[in-house]
């Protein structure tokens, strides 16, 4: 698993995946501001660990632009 942190302001961003099943990847995006950190499981699953990735990442940067962390 090749996760790509990247800043959202003065958040960091980190993609995450699990593999759960024959072909089937679970996303999570870890959303770190300091010693804070907070990680949040998405939905659906997905039949790549590329795709789970994207989604992780673009749910991320979505929730700290929409202010949707609280």
């Amino acid at each position: 698993m090749h996760n790509k942190t990247i800043a959202v302001g003065k958040y960091l961003v980190t993609p995450l995946t699990r593999l759960i099943g024959a072909n089937a990847y679970a996303a999570s995006v870890s959303v770190r501001q300091g010693m804070h950190d907070r990680v949040f499981r998405l939905l659906p699953s997905f039949t790549s660990e590329t795709q789970a990735l994207s989604y992780a990442l673009d749910q991320g940067r979505l929730m700290v632009t929409h202010n949707q962390l609280l």
